[in-house]
């Protein structure tokens, strides 16, 4: 992976939360489910909306769930419409302050139906932010191995998802836990440098050539 260093937490994560949370008119009780990424349809939103109707009820009226990504919302709001949910549900573009979405926000979710890589998995664990993900995104072996999160394995059940965003918005002993994790990944993983990993590789095999 070659994640940017600027996602990693730092020294001032609490105040960014704060200040987060007060713009965004978060009151402590209330949870920010967080999904990031275009392509609504193969990142799992309709997923998403679902896992969050599940919630019990005092649950779901105070978790909010915000899109931030390039694609039509058309059909996921009128899914959110059908299941109860669309006061709930909050789309954004495309922005440059992600970070601080990641400091102020309480879990990523990205049940994806197919994903190469997950970059945003990497980037909220080295952020301290819970990743729930499914295990087709090629960096969730990142989320698993490292305890950052709960990762869904296939076949995908609905109910597989449904659960453990229950569990992870309610635990909160268990979420200081996975952020914990996520910190620590981010200061010794080797999660940053795929240039120059490239580069060691292309330098390698002209070598062997050479020789």
């Amino acid at each position: 992976p070659g994640i940017n260093p600027d996602r990693r937490a730092g020294t001032d994560a609490s105040d960014i939360r704060a200040r987060f949370r007060q713009a965004w008119s978060l009151d402590d009780d209330q949870r920010l489910v967080l999904m990031i990424g275009s392509g609504f349809r193969t990142k799992g939103l309709d997923r998403a909306i679902r896992a969050l109707a599940s919630l019990p009820l005092a649950l779901r009226e105070k978790t909010r769930l915000m899109v931030i990504g390039q694609d039509k919302p058309d059909i996921f709001l009128q899914l959110a419409n059908k299941l109860g949910v669309e006061n709930q549900l909050e789309f954004l573009a495309g922005r440059d302050d992600i970070p601080d979405f990641l400091q102020g926000a309480d879990m990523l979710i990205h049940p994806a139906y197919r994903e190469n890589t997950g970059t945003v998995l990497l980037e909220a664990a080295v952020a301290g932010l819970p990743v729930l993900t499914t295990a087709v995104c090629g960096y969730s072996s990142y989320i698993h191995d490292n305890a950052c999160g709960i990762v869904v394995n296939e076949p995908f059940e609905q109910q597989q998802l449904n659960q453990p965003l229950s569990l992870m918005l309610q635990d909160d002993a268990r979420r200081a836990q996975w952020r914990a994790n996520g910190l620590a990944m981010a200061a010794t993983a080797d999660i940053y440098s795929l240039f120059d990993r490239a580069a060691e590789l292309i330098l390698a095999a002209a070598k062997s050539k050479q020789r």
